[in-house]
């Protein structure tokens, strides 16, 4: 399975996880079988607020699962369309990340717990 993590700065495993998915600097795309990872520019990171195109952000990657601390209602509805499932994490590094979700210790996220959903911006922990 591939998983995707918002991340501030590359270091492999050893990134720490970002807390919007949004404004991250990249991306570490993982393969949770081999632990390979791979590191994915945002391609989308100087969007408008609330204009996020989580599918241009990730640069045609494709990830089976998103990992995140926060995220705009849109970019979730993005990634849910695209059959791409998301859950909380809210730090650690990407390995601990990755652990977690194999441990099926991560909540999916719904629309209430976006940036604009009706839960506001202190249920993402955004840092806008």
């Amino acid at each position: 399975m591939k998983v995707c993590i918002p991340v501030s700065e590359y270091r492999g495993l050893d990134s720490p996880v970002y807390a919007h998915f949004g404004s991250a600097g990249c991306f570490v795309l993982v393969d949770t079988e081999t632990m390979k990872v791979e590191c994915l520019s945002n391609r989308d990171r100087h969007h408008e607020h609330g204009a996020c195109s989580p599918l241009k952000a990730l640069a045609g990657a494709k990830p089976d699962a998103v990992l995140v601390g926060g995220i705009g209602l849109g970019a979730l509805m993005g990634l849910r369309q695209a059959g791409i499932a998301v859950y909380r994490v809210s730090s650690g590094s990407v390995a601990d990340a990755i652990q977690m979700f194999k441990d099926g210790k991560l909540e999916a996220l719904d629309a209430k717990a976006t940036c604009a959903g009706g839960t506001g911006r202190s249920a993402c922990h955004c840092p806008h």
